[in-house]
């Protein structure tokens, strides 16, 4: 029975192995690109490589079967200008890829387009549906007093009703990050208490009815609010499910753009969303020249993230070290054949002088040199000469 080290070791081989062995392929294809959560002071920038036809062969949303990790490149402080630079090393290796999604970034964007301009041919940057409706949405929502007062409204209930025998009304928990892009949770939440809260009169001393408005006072005052926030999330809902599942191409355009007439004429969430329906219905056009769907989200990328967040939060001391090659392996359709190869390709000592080139210094290894300096003196020996 081999030791659990060992079959760590081999997996982040086979992380390693599948990184080197990436080349050019004759199929065009999209690059996904997002960097992960700071774990430590580090972060690591990834690139995935999907096929064009992904979602036309699975008939759906991609899994991570459908990608594979081309780009690995551990930092601790990005810019536009590092961004260029790891995307134009990666790409040497990989080809080029028709277009580059990534989510609404500041710096990834930039440094999207600093390595295009550097491109005989610019290669077009996708914007991520989902984060550009839930930036729609914090635009359109965010600083008005009635979003304010909805979510204090919505706090404070929550605290009345947790522990509670009604604690299965709690409004969903907001994220304190990236809260606008699972909005729509809230908005269906506030479409149904608002059918609950719609009997008129005085409600039976003790009843549940009774509790509630108890513990959500004013809520019926913000009415008007929650009708149109809940319509609009609604929308926004079903034209990311369209996109997500079906990608981009004439016939779902039309029906978005048919889902983006329902919202009133002044919506911000309108507007944005009827740009950039627009703007990627030109991308596709111009980059597959037929109705193959163009892919549109960046999902896969967090769900990845995710995985990866997963096994590292077992660790007492989180860090972005060496395991960051598990990424490359928790993605792609490996099979015996192409475990082999890689680990083939890859020995142990491998691992070491990767890390050494691409992880400046770990958590564990600087806590090891700072509590092991005076580990052969006894205490008073030091003070004493």
């Amino acid at each position: 029975m081999p030791h659990f080290t060992s079959v760590i070791n081999w997996t982040l081989r086979l992380g390693l192995g599948l990184l080197e062995q990436v080349k050019p392929i004759s199929q065009a294809w999209l690059a996904i690109i997002d960097h992960s959560i700071d774990i430590g002071t580090k972060k690591a920038l990834v690139v995935l490589r999907v096929s064009v036809n992904a979602l036309a062969t699975r008939g759906g949303a991609i899994e991570l079967q459908d990608c594979e990790c081309i780009g690995l490149k551990v930092c601790e402080q990005v810019n536009g200008e590092s961004i260029a630079l790891d995307l134009d090393t990666i790409f040497t290796q990989s080809g080029k890829p028709l277009a580059i999604i990534s989510d609404g970034d500041y710096t990834l964007q930039k440094g999207i387009r600093l390595f295009s301009k550097k491109q005989a041919v610019p290669i077009p940057a996708i914007e991520d549906i989902g984060h550009m409706m839930a930036n729609a949405l914090k635009s359109q929502f965010e600083k008005t007093a009635s979003y304010k007062r909805f979510t204090t409204v919505i706090a404070q209930g929550a605290n009345c009703l947790r522990q509670t025998d009604m604690a299965f009304l709690i409004p969903p928990k907001l994220r304190s990050k990236g809260r606008f892009q699972s909005i729509s949770t809230l908005g269906k939440w506030g479409s149904k208490m608002l059918e609950v809260f719609a009997v008129k009169g005085r409600a039976k001393k003790g009843s549940l009815l009774a509790r509630l408005r108890t513990a959500l006072p004013g809520f019926l005052l913000l009415k008007p609010f929650i009708e149109r926030f809940a319509s609009t999330t609604k929308v926004v809902s079903q034209v990311m499910e369209v996109l997500k599942n079906t990608g981009l191409n004439q016939a779902s355009y039309k029906q978005c753009h048919q889902l983006a007439n329902e919202l009133p004429q002044n919506s911000k969430v309108k507007k944005r969303l009827q740009e950039w329906l627009q703007k990627h219905l030109e991308f596709q056009r111009k980059l597959l020249e037929s109705e193959l769907p163009l892919l549109v989200s960046s999902d896969i990328i967090e769900s990845l993230f995710g995985n990866f967040k997963h096994i590292i939060e077992r660790s007492p001391q989180a860090d972005m070290n060496r395991t960051t090659l598990l990424i490359p392996a928790l993605c792609g359709n490996l099979n015996e054949i192409s475990i082999t190869q890689a680990l083939n390709k890859v020995r142990h000592n491998d691992l070491s002088v990767w890390e050494k080139e691409n992880i400046p210094y770990t958590v564990r290894k600087k806590r090891q040199a700072f509590f092991g300096k005076n580990e052969s003196q006894k205490p008073g020996i030091a003070n004493s000469k």
